[in-house]
């Protein structure tokens, strides 16, 4: 893969426009950004669950927190990539004119990396799959293709985001959000079809990344920017080289951040936190600091996070660049954080130990999923069978609290399916309670 055709400013849905203005205030991939940042599904990111159920009193972070979050690390993830190939070649610019942009692209992707997951955190995804593997959704089984079903019984996140971001929605315009070709490559984690992810043996399988709806588009991306295919049937692409950047961003930030939420809801203590993260700041003088300079933990422990993160940053921006050939060929197998050096492995991994056993099975953390689960079900198993039939005053009537937007012209049961699940992924937290709710007639408790 080169660079010169991995970095595009053509725009997906008005591919036939020139957007190469030097005079514009912002440059192609900050418009990315920008338009991001003001969508709804970005918005709604405020109210859908991150780990924790969302906050009382106490600040934990939303996904929306989060994803800003990811954008700030991604976005120096890129341009300290782009000043080290600049010292090495000072004609970079001329050579490359977009290269520059690098930075902004990452923190884009960022932005956008995590738009099309559901409510109740990494749950709903688990708890929509269910309804189509357990669930009554099994009754659709012979009625669909394989192609189609691996989509329902896996439904990810990260394909409903490159759906959400490509897919024209009735009354929302052609173009859909209309990003540049880079930008969406870089969300794109896994590049292959649902029927071959979870293949563990290549990273850019342990998952997928587009469904079926989709799969035109992403291959007309793939093969604009000139990504590596793999496999022609099923699908594969080899990853975009920015993606590896912005799953290291998210890694960062979930891994260090979930940390600091566990400590101020007190599930770990400050010695717990600060054991786990002074062998990341690798700091023989930190000790002291904290101890002189800060007059509670929480500052101490915010301290600690923000060296831990650079620390992280500095590393993992060292192995992109000094892997640039193996990237740029599609065969790094692993994701930065996972070949960290040596005087930081350690400390990474017990962080991540620790945050299985105390912070994701942490009581209200199992709560929440488990509040999703019968939330999500339950609202799929009432809208979908009430848009495919349609055929009862009861189903007109749920088919009228679907919004226009989601409701298309196709009607195929996948497609009307899909329409459903559009509906219901977009949800927050809070909407998914309301309607779950509203629909079944009776009194649900609220999520703490």
């Amino acid at each position: 893969m080169q660079w010169d055709k991995l970095l595009s400013s053509k725009r997906w849905g008005n591919e036939h426009k020139n957007y190469s203005d030097p005079d514009q205030a912002r440059s192609q991939f900050q418009v990315d950004y920008d338009r991001l940042i003001f969508s709804s599904p970005f918005r709604r990111l405020q109210n859908k669950t991150q780990v924790f159920p969302l906050p009382g009193s106490v600040f934990v972070h939303n996904r929306l927190t989060h994803s800003l979050e990811v954008a700030s690390v991604g976005r120096s993830l890129g341009r300290i990539f782009y000043n080290k190939l600049k010292k090495e070649n000072p004609k970079l610019d001329d050579e490359l004119s977009l290269i520059s942009e690098v930075g902004n692209i990452v923190a884009a992707a960022c932005i956008a990396h995590d738009m099309g997951n559901p409510a109740f955190g990494h749950s709903g995804e688990s708890a929509i799959s269910n309804y189509f593997i357990e669930g009554e959704g099994v009754k659709y089984k012979d009625q669909l293709n394989d192609y189609q079903w691996a989509d329902l019984i896996n439904f990810e996140g990260n394909a409903n985001a490159l759906r959400i971001l490509t897919h024209s929605f009735t009354g929302k315009g052609n173009g859909a959000f209309a990003l540049t070709y880079s930008t969406l490559a870089a969300i794109v984690k896994y590049p292959c079809e649902a029927i071959v992810g979870g293949d563990k043996s290549h990273i850019y399988t342990k998952k997928y990344g587009f469904f079926q709806s989709e799969k035109e588009a992403f291959e007309k991306i793939a093969v604009e920017l000139g990504l590596a295919e793999a496999q022609a049937s099923p699908m594969i692409y080899k990853r975009h080289p920015l993606v590896y950047l912005v799953e290291a961003a998210d890694d960062i930030c979930y891994t260090i951040i979930d940390l600091e939420d566990a400590h101020r809801l007190k599930i770990l203590s400050y010695e717990q936190v600060e054991s786990l993260l002074l062998p990341l700041c690798d700091s023989a003088s930190l000790p002291d600091k904290l101890k002189n300079d800060f007059g509670d933990n929480d500052a101490r422990v915010g301290f600690m996070r923000a060296i831990a993160i650079g620390k992280l940053v500095t590393a993992c921006s060292d192995i992109f660049f000094n892997n640039q050939e193996i990237i740029l060929n599609g065969d790094f197998n692993k994701g930065l954080t996972d070949v960290l050096p040596d005087n930081l492995n350690p400390a990474w991994n017990a962080i991540n130990k620790v945050s299985v056993e105390k912070i994701y099975n942490y009581n209200s953390v199992v709560e929440i999923e488990v509040a999703g689960y019968k939330v999500m079900g339950g609202l799929l198993e009432e809208f979908i069978p009430a848009l495919i039939n349609n055929n009862t005053k009861y189903h007109k009537k749920l088919v009228n609290l679907i919004p226009t937007q989601f409701i298309n012209d196709k009607k195929d049961l996948y497609s009307q399916i899909q329409s459903v699940l559009d509906f219901v992924s977009g949800m927050t937290d809070i909407y998914a309670v309301e309607m779950y709710r509203k629909i079944k007639g009776i009194s649900f408790p609220s999520i703490h």
